[in-house]
């Protein structure tokens, strides 16, 4: 197979994700590693134990040399262009090192840096291998029905149209709608959600996502390199272009500290011998010192990696992060807003309560699920399946009539029924008026049933609060951040749903660019604002927040490519993990610079007065170092760390 070939039946390849396809440790490297470690060993016991020091110098030199060739060259192309690097801090101070009669300490810097560098490349593949690792979770096979057989083919060989089968414990292999049978698909690796999902026919599944206990035909819809897990690989993997401000500040930061360690290191052998006396080879390998601890390796690498980790942790549990500042944003905000309708809500509405006046209250269900049978609104669906629900049968309507702005009428029997609102039936008057006000006041949308003269019924609806919608706000709540709610809907009904969930702040009454406006309010009001939406809908608020979180992105391009962040289920407690995603990766970040500057600052004052020796600079302020920033960094995608 030639490698053009390999690549295009390689789905990490085809996801733009094949720079992290190699092995985690190379043969190259444990080879270098080895080698370099052995002759290290032998000129230390060949100095100690035998009467040629210069043996030992030539076995110094070669470890040296093997380990550090990359060090020593990329120095060497760094000074040519007169940019000073981390390698050429390194490559000063293990040439000084040499020359000052310490071929073992320049040596053993070499080779433990080597380490270091593989250490951080190390963190980092293994970082973006959690990427690619979603990948891991989508069949290379299908298995499809053609001319009147099944045969299993590549799924890069699937079409759009065709049929893909699932068999109890399959994998689905590509993105499709369902057009035979049932079954429970368990679809944690996209959604992260642990319950399985019926599927039935006209349902849409999802490559990745496992068919657990029922025979599925799948009509594919989209090939394999646009499938939903293939996007998000993609995507996940393209938001490591994006910096977060933290990094932004470190690069910066870098670009004008190694100069500056070069001018202090300068001054290091130039005015203590002349202010203190200290001996010139004294006060020069102390400057070699410094030129080592300074070596921002472990704060350069503190930020990227647990970015990385967090983003791909987060992936893992259904959440698209697509930039490492938006990752950082949300632990940082102090307000997060959301829509009402389809986020915090359902967006469907349900019969909550029926209340009669002289007639059974399921005279009053079947009068208004029978005028509502010709209707298509929204009101009208919810009192059918509510009769549905209770088992009511419908009657026949003759003379049916749609009253605009007001509601319907029609005659059942030898009556003629009307249903709709205050404005159809006022002129009837009676009692209903309290019971009335009562569930406006709750925030409820009221529906009267009656004839010409008399209301026998009122019916109370309301868009259904997510059952998590309270949890969720009061987590929010717990960690101190504000949350707000906009809506289109009129004062009342927003205020009474906000009561209901415990949202501290509700707009009503606004069209979309009333959010938009709102939401920059809110941001001059509270600096960083998240913005939670269901997708398209609310698209401009969510594009003009400091960070837009779509919701139950899962399927929906648009979301997916609209929002900073990607909810792929419609699950708001995932608002709730996100936040504390967010704040452990900042606080993981924090802690990392802040052991990274403390340790070397620390170390760096003991090597001013002599108090370190090169190689225990290396060791634990630049190897032991790195080595910690990565293990912290790690733990983020841990549970209950």
């Amino acid at each position: 197979m030639t490698g053009d070939e390999e690549c295009a039946s390689c789905p990490r390849c085809r996801a733009g994700v094949c720079r992290i396809h190699g092995p985690v440790v190379g043969r190259r490297e444990v080879a270098v590693f080895l080698v370099s470690g052995l002759l290290l060993l032998a000129g230390i016991l060949t100095g100690y134990f035998t009467p040629y020091p210069l043996a030992g110098t030539a076995l110094f030199l070669a470890a040296a040399v093997i380990a550090g060739y990359g060090v020593l060259k990329a120095a060497f192309l760094a000074l040519i262009r007169f940019r000073f690097s981390i390698a050429v801090l390194i490559s000063i101070a293990a040439v000084g090192a040499f020359l000052t009669g310490n071929a073992a300490e320049g040596a053993t810097v070499l080779y433990l840096y080597a380490i270091a560098e593989f250490l951080e490349e190390y963190a980092a593949g293994r970082a973006e291998r959690s990427i690619a690792s979603l990948l891991d979770i989508a069949p290379q096979t299908a298995r499809v029905r053609r001319g009147g057989e099944e045969t299993t083919v590549p799924v890069s060989e699937v079409g759009v149209g065709e049929t893909a089968i699932a068999r109890p414990g399959d994998t689905v292999a590509l993105d499709g709608i369902v057009t035979a049978g049932a079954s429970s698909v368990d679809q944690a690796p996209i959604t992260g959600e642990s319950v399985p999902v019926a599927k039935g026919v006209g349902e849409t599944v999802y490559a990745g996502t496992r068919n657990i206990e029922g025979y599925l035909e799948i009509r594919v819809t989209k090939p394999e390199a646009e499938s939903t897990i293939a996007r998000v690989v993609a995507l996940v993997a393209e938001a490591q272009a994006h910096t977060s401000p933290t990094e932004a500040f470190i690069e910066r930061f870098s670009r004008y500290y190694t100069p500056a360690v070069i001018l202090v290191a300068a001054l290091l052998i130039v005015v203590p011998p002349l202010a203190f006396g200290v001996p010139f080879v004294e006060a020069f390998y102390r400057a070699l010192i410094l030129l080592v601890i300074a070596c921002p390796c472990a704060l350069a690498i503190s930020t990227p990696v647990s970015m990385v980790s967090g983003i791909t942790t987060a992936a893992h549990n259904g959440v698209l992060i697509k930039g490492r500042d938006s990752l950082e944003a949300v632990g940082l905000a102090r307000a997060i807003v959301f829509d009402k309708t389809g986020t915090l809500t359902t967006g469907r509405l349900e019969v909550d309560e029926i209340i009669a006046f002289g007639v059974p209250e399921a005279e009053v269900l079947a009068v208004a699920a029978s005028l509502e049978s010709r209707s298509g609104h929204p009101i009208a669906e919810a009192v059918r399946r509510r009769a549905e629900e209770e088992g009511t049968p419908l009657r026949d309507v003759e003379e049916f009539a749609s009253l605009t702005g007001r509601g319907v009428q029609g005659r059942i029997g030898n009556a003629t029924y009307l249903l709709g609102n205050a404005a159809l039936l006022e002129p009837a008057g009676g009692a209903w008026r309290e019971e009335y006000d009562r569930l406006e006041g709750e925030g409820k949308t009221v529906v009267l049933a009656g004839t010409a003269s008399e209301v026998i019924g009122l019916i109370a609806l309301s868009d259904v609060v997510r059952e998590d919608a309270q949890q969720t706000v009061a987590d929010l709540r717990k960690r101190g951040i504000r949350t707000v709610m906009l809506t289109g809907d009129n004062e009342r009904v927003g205020q009474a749903v906000a009561r209901r969930i415990g949202i501290d702040e509700c707009h009503a009454g606004l069209l979309p660019e009333d959010k938009v406006a709102m939401v920059e309010e809110l941001m001059d009001r509270y600096g960083l604002v998240v913005m939670v939406g269901d997708g398209v809908n609310d698209a401009p608020a969510l594009a003009r927040a400091n960070v837009g979180v779509a919701m139950g992105a899962i399927g929906s391009d648009v979301a997916i490519e609209a929002a900073d962040i990607v909810v792929m289920e419609d699950d708001l407690s995932r608002v709730a993990y996100l936040v504390a995603l967010s704040e452990k990766t900042v606080s993981v970040v924090r802690q990392n610079v802040t052991t990274a500057l403390v340790v070397k600052l620390g170390i760096a004052g003991l090597a001013v007065l002599g108090l370190v020796s090169l190689w225990m600079a290396v060791a634990f302020g630049d190897m032991g170092l790195s080595l910690a920033v990565i293990a912290n960094a790690l733990r983020i995608g841990r549970a209950g760390s």
